[in-house]
């Protein structure tokens, strides 16, 4: 071997520990360094003709594990995922405040019953009818603020995405603007650990929003996919785009997350992500929140129909002059239609002294006003000449009113022993005479309507569906039009009809109270929603949505439109807490002032069993308000406990997973110093063979000298 082959060799040697100790020094250097991952330096022997030439260092990479890197972003992802879930959801929680303390929402509920329990003693105590009044205001005004409130916390998940998509945009460019960088390093033999480190650290936080798979380019980079395979990054990058709804309601329809690949394919985001930031906004937006909603308004909705069951079976004292009653959403001769049993009406003086009285008697579909008979089209007349003047009934844009038009009062009893129903209902309680809780918009689905009744809405007039699937992304929007047919059979069987894209997802049905109900053919079933209907119903002039209450929007959108009747509220001496003696003769008193009797019904109320409907998962069925309350709170808390749960064991997982991957990737100290040692030295072995080299090469010219 000739010296000068000597000296290459030991500065091969001496250029290799150098570079190694650079990397080294690099690893020493970042040992605090968050998401820092530790740098090999890659050495070989180099040989000329088969004979050894020294050694080369011949790239520097990242320690990376892709077993251990692919686990933590997956735990990662999903502690993303738990953690915005369980953060939104722990704020829904804390609207209803902590059932320990006794004040929350649900223990409110309870308190308005009780104080009317208490008025009911001394039902002439204007005081004890303020409390009532009060505690119930108190309760629907409290409704309504938790209803915004949870909506205010949808429209921050709305915001919280728009932000989500945005850094995940920028976060994808720069991953592919290193790729770019990697593989120019790579081709030409340059040190790309630099940009691949930067760039695991920027996938790193991606896999924080959504779900993310990663693989290594045979040109150096990587490729970054959905775990649905979705291309993200690698060959260009792809781009999100998302609208934000603005201000967030009960019937908000959100756009979709969109994903544009690098080659332009187009597609639905939430269709191709299982986890991350992202999954857990869109879960809590379009599931969970909405949910909660409904049920809250399910409740209020039936605690206003309970409490306004008991008040049509009394009377105020003295009696009202007018009982105007609630919209019914059909035509009068569908909603007298159906009834059973026998009602009276009465007029009375102020003392409450019987004027004048007519029974109404339902029977077998046939109806009788004081013995003479009537039919759907001419009952108002039979009625108004049965009253003879004392009082007159009209009824105008889907509301029933009867009025004395003067110093008397109407009052409405059923008969104790065989009571009008319709729907559950009874004759006043149905057309809403003498509600004590008033709502601004249909509050009641149970229309009472069959499959023969005229629906009432125009032909041409259309209603715009879209159906969501499990994971919140869009399946499909289908607009229908109103049939030429009149009957409701027509407009549920052009709902049902495949061919308009409706019957393959599910079937609409209307249930023996006139319910309509929505039963999925698929499963997972769909979720629907309405977008857009531009029905209006003569005479009622409310859409096929509010009507039937189609979709979960309109039906949250309930909780917070209820309040105590203008004119009670103003002057508690209306609130109806007497019963009429039908045993009374005329020109002999039926009301008294200090009877009672209504206030307990009204104080009873809660333990009534009442008719609630399906909402937010929870089944509907005959259930008290009381037990109704105690069951969500406990849902609402055990959601909450379940969603803190899985964020906790999220977290934990994703702890150990970065703990067992940094112990892989992460700079060790022992390790680094004894590497530090060992090529310390053999930078001196290299240089005492070249100062041997340079020994021998002056001993060899001094020779020859």
């Amino acid at each position: 071997m000739s010296l000068n082959m000597i000296m290459n060799t030991a500065t091969s040697g001496m250029m290799t520990a150098q570079g190694q100790l650079r990397v080294i020094s690099d690893n020493v250097a970042n040992v605090n360094t968050p998401g820092y991952v530790r740098k090999i330096g890659e050495q070989q022997a180099m040989t000329t003709q088969g004979v050894g030439a020294g050694v080369e260092l011949t790239r520097v990479r990242l320690a990376t594990d892709r077993f251990l890197q692919a686990a933590s972003f997956n735990a990662g992802a999903e502690a993303a995922r738990q953690g915005v879930r369980y953060e939104l959801y722990d704020r829904i929680q804390s609207l209803f405040g902590n059932p320990s303390g006794g004040t929350d929402f649900f223990s409110q509920v309870e308190t308005m019953f009780s104080a009317f329990a208490v008025a009911a003693e001394d039902p002439v105590s204007s005081p004890r009818r303020q409390e009532a009044l009060f505690r119930a205001q108190t309760l629907f005004d409290e409704a309504a603020r938790i209803q915004t409130q949870i909506q205010a916390v949808r429209e921050d998940a709305d915001g919280r995405l728009k932000s989500a998509v945005d850094g995940a945009n920028m976060l994808l460019e720069q991953i592919e603007a290193l790729n770019i960088e990697i593989s120019r390093a790579t081709v030409t033999g340059s040190d790309a650990s630099g940009a691949e480190s930067a760039q695991a650290r920027l996938i790193g936080e991606l896999s924080q929003i959504m779900d993310v798979r990663v693989s290594a380019r045979t040109q150096g980079g990587v490729t970054v996919r959905t775990n649905a395979g979705v291309m993200l990054a690698g060959d260009g990058h792809a781009t999100l785009e998302y609208q934000r709804a603005g201000t967030v309601n009960s019937e908000s329809a959100f756009s979709d997350v969109w994903v544009t690949e690098p080659r332009g394919t187009k597609r639905a985001l939430a269709e191709s992500i299982t986890s991350g930031e992202i999954k857990g906004l869109l879960e809590l937006r379009n599931v969970e929140a909405p949910a909660a909603a409904e049920r809250l308004a399910e409740l209020v909705t039936r605690v206003a129909d309970e409490l306004n069951r008991a008040h049509n079976a009394n009377s105020a004292v003295p009696a009202s002059s007018t009982l105007t009653g609630r919209n019914v959403g059909q035509s009068f001769e569908n909603a007298i239609a159906g009834f059973t049993g026998t009602t009276n009406i009465a007029v009375v003086n102020p003392q409450g002294v019987v004027q004048a009285q007519v029974e109404i008697v339902f029977s077998g579909g046939a109806m009788t006003v004081n013995g003479t008979a009537a039919t759907p089209a001419t009952f108002l007349a039979v009625l108004n000449a049965e009253l003879g003047g004392q009082a007159t009934a009209t009824f105008a844009n889907g509301v029933l009113s009867l009025s004395t038009g003067g110093a008397n009062g109407v009052v409405i009893a059923d008969d104790p022993d065989d009571p009008t129903s319709k729907t559950g209902r009874g004759f006043s309680h149905f057309f809403g005479l003498n509600d004590l809780v008033s709502t601004d918009r249909m509050a009641l689905y149970e229309t009472g309507l069959t499959g023969l009744s005229a629906h009432g809405f125009t032909p041409g007039e259309t209603i715009k569906f879209r159906f969501t699937g499990d994971t919140g992304a869009r399946l499909r929007d289908i607009e229908v039009t109103i049939p030429p047919g009149g009957a409701v059979d027509d407009l549920l069987a052009t709902m049902n009809d495949p061919s308009t894209g409706l019957g393959y997802y599910g079937t609409f049905a209307l249930d023996g109270s006139g319910a309509l109900t929505f039963t999925p053919s698929r499963m997972p079933a769909p979720q629907l929603s309405v977008l857009e209907d531009r029905t209006t119903q003569v005479p009622s002039g409310v859409s096929l949505t509010e009507l039937f209450g189609i979709g979960g929007g309109v039906r949250s959108s309930r909780a917070d439109g209820f309040s105590i009747r203008a004119d009670i509220d103003a002057n508690p001496s209306r609130l109806a807490l007497a019963q009429l003696d039908l045993n009374a003769a005329p020109g002999t008193q039926a009301l008294s002032s200090g009877d009672g009797r209504g206030a307990l019904l009204l104080a009873d109320a809660g333990q009534r069993a009442a008719a609630f409907q399906a909402a937010g998962g929870a089944q509907g069925g005959a259930i008290s308000i009381s037990r109704y309350a105690s069951e969500m709170a406990g849902d609402i808390g055990a959601r909450a406990s379940i969603a803190k749960d899985r964020r906790d064991a999220a977290t934990t997982l994703h702890q150990e997973a970065r703990s067992r991957q940094m112990s892989e990737e992460g700079v060790n100290m022992d390790e680094e110093l004894v590497l530090l040692t060992t090529y310390q030295q053999a930078f001196n072995a290299s240089a005492r063979m070249i100062q041997a080299a340079s020994d021998m090469y002056d001993t060899l010219i001094g020779m020859l000298r």
